[in-house]
């Protein structure tokens, strides 16, 4: 079993900083590719609980995306999870989980707390 969960996106210049940390460190790691295998709801909630943050907190309000379909609307909770779970994109990133504590690793530094 990996030590690390990481959700993940290749394309992202932090998320890729965040594994890299993780293996230098002699850790391994779970890489969740979350824009392909999105978290259920259930699993959102958990991450949430995990990160100690709203949902609101972890939508990623300057995509494109965002703007297009939620511009200028102050998301309720709910709102932001079910936008979440409907545009995998809006979620922050990376999003990284050691046991019951998780990051998000902006700057990937923000990883080694999980050390």
């Amino acid at each position: 079993m990996a030590d690390f969960r990481i959700y993940h996106n290749a394309r992202c210049s932090k998320s890729r900083g965040a594994c890299e940390l993780v293996a230098e460190a002699g850790h391994s790691a779970e890489l969740i590719t979350y824009l392909e295998t999105p978290p259920t709801k259930a699993e959102l909630q958990g991450l949430l609980k995990k990160l100690g943050m709203k949902a609101t907190e972890l939508l990623r309000t300057g995509e494109p995306l965002f703007k297009e379909h939620y511009a200028g609307r102050a998301l309720s909770e709910a709102e932001a999870l079910e936008a979440m779970l409907a545009h995998p994109i809006l979620m922050e990133r990376p999003i990284v989980v050691r046991g019951d504590r998780a990051v998000v690793a902006r700057p990937p530094e923000r990883v080694k707390e999980l050390f």
